[in-house]
């Protein structure tokens, strides 16, 4: 990438915030580093930042408070939680908030690099799109999904699963495609993250009784489509 990527690191280990800030420089990317969440919100209102690395365990304001009120804000902030924590309920949270990816303690900074760089590659591929779909308009470029009835403002992660479903609608679509496609791999846990998602799209195009997203047991989803 040509344009320097600007992001936010938010991790309350001084030493890993500074490695991990020179080893992001060393690819070109700028790092503004911080050890709080309070102080990171500052940041993040002060500057255009393109992605986030938050640390889960933070003092004061944890991790995940931080990304909410940064979804309060931005919708469409792309983010990578950081964390000690192996439980399985933390990744499902961190994910269910919309995290592009959750990377647990210990890692590689070269894998955070690689990481950030698929994430970008994913949301840039969709960026400023616009698509019909029966009276629907998704707008990929301001994450809304525009209804006559209803404008539906959208996360990124949401937006992405319905160009994804709209672009293949009466289509069988295996959720180990999905996963792979929009999260970057096929897991169980980013598979309940993935239902969540689901949930709330088919409540955003109940608005057309001629839609419906059919779950194919053991298989995937289909996004049908009824002629009348």
């Amino acid at each position: 990438m040509n344009e320097k990527i600007k992001v936010l690191l938010v991790e309350d280990d001084v030493d890993l915030g500074q490695m991990l800030k020179l080893y992001l420089e060393m690819d070109k990317f700028s790092v503004y580093v911080t050890t709080s969440a309070e102080k990171g919100m500052s940041l993040f209102n002060e500057n255009n930042f393109t992605i986030g690395v938050l640390d889960v365990n933070l003092p004061k304001m944890n991790g995940f408070d931080f990304a909410e009120q940064i979804r309060k804000t931005n919708p469409g902030f792309p983010f990578v939680f950081l964390t000690a924590n192996k439980l399985k309920e933390d990744k499902i949270r961190g994910l269910k908030l919309g995290a592009d990816d959750y990377i647990t303690k210990p890692f590689d900074a070269e894998e955070l690099v690689l990481r950030i760089h698929n994430i970008l590659n994913r949301t840039g591929d969709l960026k400023q799109t616009l698509l019909q779909f029966l009276r629907f308009q998704l707008n990929m470029d301001e994450l809304q999904l525009i209804h006559p009835e209803k404008t539906q403002k959208l996360t990124r992660r949401e937006a992405e699963l319905l160009y994804y479903f709209m672009t293949n609608h009466n289509k069988l679509i295996k959720t180990k495609d999905i996963l792979s496609d929009l999260w970057g791999e096929d897991d169980y846990f980013l598979g309940r993250s993935m239902n969540v998602f689901i949930s709330r799209i088919r409540k955003y195009l109940s608005l057309e009784p001629s839609i419906s997203i059919q779950n194919v047991r053991g298989e995937g989803y289909k996004l049908n489509v009824d002629d009348d």
